[in-house]
């Protein structure tokens, strides 16, 4: 029954139905095949509850503030702040691609939003001054990844509420892996351009007047990751309403900067509603698959499976760990994580492993499958993005930050305080 279902879903992917059609199919189709009973005639009940949630109010919110600072142009003058504080280091822009990625990434909450951002910043200028396309997309491309990683998170948000986690947890969980990835990024970047400086570009050299200048134009961003992270750690909003406050601290920020108008509000909205319509769907529709998985008896099965197949924790945690690799190629993340959460999750809790440091772990291979081919989705955003040239460039160009991805998943297994410290200190 496992394979059948497995072999449906690639099949119906392969013929790329979009994912929401694709999830509720292969629930109908388990249910007529491998459910005594007519599960279909709880479709209804199953998808009002699914999206009956006053904490996925968050996630249309938190879409809704990444769509405003890209409207409005703020994440530009980022860019160009941070570009004069680490365009010397070898490899000259690609560290301000990483480093605006990793600032944006804690307002957005979105990979696509900060990718797609960043990428429309960068890219002209990477081109103009005869920057190599590979590594320069390629670390637009793994850059955005931290979008998920670095609160708030659309994905967090996601996955705890898949599994009732806390979800300012989960927020204090991923600050610090996520600042830890975007600094071996930095890192990993240099070497790279040490070995071979063709791949990167010159070093730029800004002076002290021109670097705390533009400090300023940081100021919107810091703001509004204090607003909305400071709120929920201090107890005085949830996940939700601290989503609503970084909304209203965008317009309140865009207005005094005099770069709101009408029609960024209509493109706005209309890139919120498009963007949260595909991600509810995807999640209602997950919700019945999980409900005929396990009522059908499969959840239970690959259970047994692995805990009869005579494995250890870390045995079993390197298993889950393959399997999140191989199934990046071929699964788009959201769609992944809701597909495989509701399985794979009670079974690591049930070994031992800590819900909030799986969660993080889970993020970050989450990360790597945005960047990994040929369903990476920053792979397509920044390609197009490029307007031009080959996809294989962006491709290659992320390679090397895959590896990095799995050294950090390495560092949170071996040293799994990275990700629990902040948790245990605020908690």
């Amino acid at each position: 029954m496992i394979l059948m279902a497995l072999l449906v879903l690639l099949l119906l992917l392969v013929l790329s139905v979009p994912v929401a059609a694709t999830l509720i199919a292969l629930g109908l189709f388990l249910d007529e095949f491998f459910s005594p009973f007519p599960l279909v005639r709880a479709l209804g009940d199953v998808l009002w509850s699914a999206s009956d949630s006053f904490l996925l109010i968050a996630i249309p919110l938190f879409i809704l503030l990444g769509e405003i600072l890209v409207r409005t142009g703020i994440a530009k003058g980022t860019y160009r702040a941070l570009e004069s504080w680490l365009s010397w280091l070898p490899g000259g822009l690609l560290h301000a691609n990483i480093g605006t990625a990793t600032l944006f990434s804690a307002t957005s909450g979105s990979s696509v939003a900060t990718a797609a951002t960043i990428g429309t910043v960068a890219i002209p200028q990477g081109k103009e001054m005869k920057y190599d396309q590979r590594l320069f997309t390629g670390s637009i491309a793994a850059g955005g990844t931290l979008g998920i990683m670095i609160p708030p998170s659309i994905n967090l948000i996601v996955y705890g509420f898949l599994t009732e986690t806390s979800i300012p947890r989960l927020f204090a969980a991923g600050l610090l892996p996520g600042l830890l990835l975007a600094l071996l990024f930095i890192l990993g970047t240099a070497l790279i351009c040490l070995w071979r400086p063709s791949l990167g570009g010159p070093s730029r050299r800004h002076s002290w007047r021109e670097r705390f200048s533009g400090l300023r134009h940081l100021v919107p961003v810091l703001l509004l990751f204090g607003v909305v992270v400071g709120s929920i750690y201090a107890g005085w909003a949830t996940p939700t309403e601290a989503a609503s406050l970084g909304v209203i601290g965008a317009l309140l920020i865009a207005v005094t900067m005099r770069k709101l108008s009408l029609a960024i509000i209509v493109e706005a909205l209309d890139g919120t509603m498009r963007t949260t319509g595909m991600i509810m769907l995807i999640i209602i529709a997950s919700y019945f698959l999980n409900f005929v998985l396990a009522s059908a008896g499969i959840t239970r099965e690959l259970r047994s499976f692995l805990e009869t197949a005579g494995l250890g924790p870390y045995a079993t945690l390197l298993m889950v760990i393959a399997l999140y690799i191989v199934l990046g190629f071929f699964i788009e993340t959201l769609s992944l994580m809701v597909i495989t959460i509701p399985i794979v999750a009670p079974i690591m809790i049930g070994l031992g492993f800590d819900p909030v440091w799986f969660g993080i772990l889970l993020i970050l291979l989450i990360e790597m499958a945005l960047i990994t081919p040929p369903v990476g989705l920053n792979l397509y955003v920044v390609q197009g993005v490029r307007q031009g040239g080959s996809f294989n460039d962006v491709m290659v160009g992320a390679i090397p930050y895959v590896g990095i991805m799995l050294l950090m998943a390495v560092v949170l297994v071996l040293f799994p305080a990275v990700a629990l410290y902040l948790p245990e200190v605020l908690n």
